[in-house]
């Protein structure tokens, strides 16, 4: 199969039986994250019952209860660059076998599903070669978003680790946690070790943080006596 590239985003283009067949493995993988529950349950992408709003609510959910406990709240929302074209699929195949106890024969298909794909470059009327991915989920597929945070599941693990809250919506993720004012410079330098963790692990997973989409507020109470809910950010 073959994808063409003229733009930053690839589209993929498959037949029909194809497409089938992803519906049915994608299927019967969900059923088997399910029942076992292996599914990350701070990942809002591509659930049942979750989108975007489940990952708002529980940021709002959370900032309020902090302010009503007069806490102050650090949020960083973080982002990767080209995320889906960035995943290893020796870690990608690793992740499935060790993580989500899939083996045998369906571990053989998802290994010849990775490496089935190829592409060319088309600039004007000039077409290049042909090359197989080394990398990456397919993007415009069936499966790819699921593999994709299948895949990047040791972070919400790492994260937790660290002791911070972790809304995720596929390659968005948003870390925070809540302190008391008077311990601000010990939980800001806690902070800072653990987004140096974070990004330590994510380059040896081969993902890179978008630094110019990364953004870090403080939000909280102006002063802890005060009826209005003004925040300083």
């Amino acid at each position: 199969m073959i994808t063409y590239h003229n733009s930053p985003m690839s589209n993929l283009f498959v037949t029909l039986i194809s497409k089938i067949i992803e519906c049915i493995v994608k299927s019967r993988l969900t059923d088997h994250l399910t029942s076992n529950k292996l599914l990350n349950p701070h990942q809002s992408a591509y659930g049942k019952h979750h989108s975007t709003k489940t990952a708002l609510l529980y940021i709002h959910d959370h900032l309020i209860s902090a302010m009503g406990s007069h806490k102050v709240s650090c949020l960083c929302l973080l982002d990767l660059s080209a995320a889906f074209d960035t995943i290893d699929h020796n870690t990608l195949i690793t992740r499935l076998s060790s993580w989500f106890g899939i083996h045998g024969s369906v571990l053989c298909w998802f290994k010849s599903y990775l490496s089935s794909h190829s592409f060319r470059v088309k600039c004007d009327n000039d077409l290049s070669s042909l090359h197989t991915y080394a990398c990456g989920v397919p993007q415009g597929s069936v499966l790819g978003p699921l593999l994709f945070i299948m895949c990047t599941t040791h972070l919400s693990t790492l994260i937790s680790s660290l002791s911070l809250d972790q809304p995720l919506y596929a390659n968005d993720t948003q870390l925070f946690f809540s302190f008391n004012p008077l311990n601000f410079d010990s939980s800001i330098s806690h902070l800072q070790n653990a987004l140096r963790q974070i990004s330590s692990s994510m380059t040896a997973n081969v993902l890179t943080p978008n630094s110019s989409k990364t953004e870090f507020l403080l939000i909280g109470l102006k002063k802890p006596n005060c009826q209005n809910t003004q925040l300083f950010i």
